[in-house]
């Protein structure tokens, strides 16, 4: 019986040398003459353990890592293709305290299976989903996807079905439906895992979307700085295409839906929905003032839904498994799982899908283990560059959209970047200025002259010139941008500011300036 090895072609393994690592296993196994094949599977999302090699055997999945080239020929000696005892042994992958205490809806397959192959995916409880939405009318869709309580994961957290319905609703010959994978913020990689690890449950997600809304196609902007999910994505749709997935008769219902992936440039302020509407259209990527909003008239002026990754590939298993089973997860307002990344100065990086509610220091200290150096953890910032910076005093606080908008924080895309006690958060605060200038659009004034004057008057601070007249000037500006902005770009970026000087007022005492070298 052949024995099946699964090393990720996940681009966060294959940084760590993955892709070397699955050459000398090939290599191997060719030397050796044993009956083994390699399959590139996803991540796990375990990336301390990358590349985490994993081996069917009788007794299920059997982990180790993280793997080497140099570990290779050991692996064998030692018997890993029954799944024996090594060094790097890690036992039952799903038996990983880090896995084992996750509820994986969206991230079921992701890691598990080929991430290409379409076999796999229906093998997996893939396309449940869509066959159940494809037996439902429009509005039954809508409603299923409403009474779920999945509210948009890429950082507003606005209910999906109310947009979904809008986009129902409103006339037009042609309507869009379009991913926005524009993910940029620090510390995240979700959308990257499902696109690198599960590109079927996005695919499929979108033709539940087009189903319930009447949209015909689909465009993921991918960020550039993606191109092995550019691969994984191109070879997915093709496959879906071939299988009628996609296609002018959707597993044969004569329904059609078909979509293609437009890549990027780079841009953060693409991240909002309107400018990559703008930048998909070919032109440059500046954010558009609402009304109208896109949901009436978006990408080339027709009725459009705008969701992240993983909104959409949270879709297909509401459709499966029916709204109160997705509903019965999460608190409060926060229906059903966030995938959250764990990332920074943290011991165990990587992706923890919970249901909504743990608490902040659960995930940072327990799930992901305090800091990588062993120092005291200062601070995390939750919700990207323009997330607010919480200390341990508030790691009290439930992960829950209502809960930390009450901290002025923001769950944002659910990434945690971890500091220690060496960080310096007025620098912190000033890169939040200085990030915000770099990216952007340059469309309104609070935002685009805020920010330079944001890094100025913390230089300022700093140097001892009238601290308190500063400390006083930027407070002000920072309601003024927060308030004044056109979008969330200017808007957020009192966030980190603030939040740093409320809970951090030691670090914005005088510094002296370094003195160039002569």
């Amino acid at each position: 019986m052949t024995v099946t090895v699964y090393v990720p072609r996940d681009s966060g393994a294959k940084a760590l040398g993955a892709d070397r690592v699955a050459d000398a296993i090939g290599a191997e196994i060719a030397r050796r003459g044993v009956d083994a094949r390699v399959v590139r599977n996803g991540s796990r999302g375990l990336y301390w353990l990358e590349p985490m090699v994993e081996v069917q055997t009788a007794n299920g999945r059997v982990a180790y890592g993280p793997v080497r080239p140099a570990d290779v020929a050991s692996l064998f000696d030692c018997g890993f293709l029954a799944g024996d005892q090594h060094r790097l042994w890690l036992g039952r992958a799903e038996a990983i305290p880090f896995l084992q205490r996750q509820t994986r809806l969206t991230f079921a397959r992701c890691g598990i299976t080929d991430p290409v192959s379409l076999a796999d995916y229906r093998a997996h409880g893939g396309l449940r989903g869509l066959q159940a939405a494809l037996a439902m009318t429009a509005e039954e869709i809508v409603a299923t996807v409403t009474e779920s309580g999945l509210r948009g994961r890429g950082g507003a957290g606005f209910p999906t079905g109310i947009k979904w319905n809008t986009v129902r609703e409103t006339p037009g010959a042609q309507k869009y439906i379009v991913c926005n994978a524009d993910e940029g913020d620090s510390g995240t990689f979700s959308d990257r895992m499902i696109m690198e690890g599960d590109p079927f449950v996005l695919i499929e997600g979108m033709a539940i979307a087009g189903l319930a809304t009447g949209a015909t196609k689909g465009y993921v902007y991918l960020r550039s700085e993606y191109p092995d999910a550019a691969v994984i994505l191109d070879e997915a749709m093709a496959a879906a295409r071939a299988a009628g997935v996609l296609g002018p008769d959707i597993l044969g219902s004569g329904r059609a839906f078909d979509m293609e992936v437009r890549i990027g440039a780079g841009a953060y302020v693409c991240g909002e929905e309107t400018a990559l509407l703008d930048s998909l259209e070919g032109k440059r990527g500046q954010v558009r003032a609402k009304p109208p909003l896109p949901a009436h008239k978006g990408l080339f002026g027709r009725p459009t839904v705008v969701n992240n990754v993983i909104s959409l590939a949270s879709v297909p298993i509401i459709l499966d498994r029916g709204a109160a089973f997705y509903r019965d997860f999460g608190m409060g307002r926060s229906r059903g799982t966030i995938p959250i990344q764990l990332a920074g100065n943290v011991r165990h990086g990587g992706l923890f899908e919970a249901a909504f509610g743990m608490t902040l220091g659960e995930l940072v200290d327990d799930i992901g283990g305090g800091t990588a150096s062993g120092r005291p953890v200062k601070a995390v910032q939750v919700g990207g560059p323009l997330g607010a910076y919480f200390p341990p005093a508030l790691f009290d606080t439930p992960f829950d959209y209502e809960a930390f908008a009450a901290k002025d924080g923001l769950i944002g895309h659910a990434g945690i970047v971890v500091f220690d006690d060496t960080a310096d958060m007025l620098k912190q605060a000033r890169f939040a200025f200085e990030f915000c200038a770099v990216e952007s659009c340059g469309k309104c004034t609070p935002c685009r002259l805020g920010s330079v004057r944001g890094v100025e008057l913390l230089d300022r601070l700093a140097a001892d010139v009238t601290p308190q007249r500063q400390l006083e000037t930027v407070t002000d500006l920072c309601e003024t941008m927060k308030f004044g902005s056109l979008c969330a770009l200017g808007g957020f970026t009192p966030y980190p500011v603030m939040s740093a000087l409320t809970h951090f007022p030691d670090d914005f005492r005088p510094r002296a300036v370094p003195q160039a070298a002569e």
